[in-house]
């Protein structure tokens, strides 16, 4: 077996390399210009941004980690993790529109209204 490699195949990869690596950067552009356009909540800034931030977290476990690759038992451990995270994200809104908890941010703005 020789050491090496057949320059097409290689080629093909670097290729891919090349494509994933510009689509994390058009990605990079859409989170910084999704950071300067205010979405009708806050909230909703948050889950779009967070969306983004997965779609490039997955391309580079799948393509750059080679995780693509793997066997199925991964799949079930990246899926449990996937719900829990969703699980996570969906808490944190929650607790922020918490009518039991007063944050004390109405004050400021209705002296700012007199």
């Amino acid at each position: 077996m020789s050491d090496s490699a057949d320059p097409a195949e290689l080629q093909k990869h670097v290729k891919k390399y090349l494509l994933i690596g510009g689509i994390l950067l058009a990605a990079t552009a859409a989170t910084i210009a999704i950071a300067f356009y205010e979405f009708p909540t806050h909230s909703m800034n948050i889950i779009v941004g967070m969306i983004v931030a997965t779609i490039k977290a997955s391309l580079v476990a799948l393509i750059f980690m080679h995780l693509n690759h793997e066997r199925p038992l991964i799949y079930k451990f990246l899926a449990f993790t996937t719900v829990f995270c969703v699980v996570l994200f969906v808490l944190f809104i929650f607790s922020n529109a918490d009518p039991l908890v007063d944050h004390g941010f109405d004050a400021p703005l209705e002296a700012v209204e007199k």
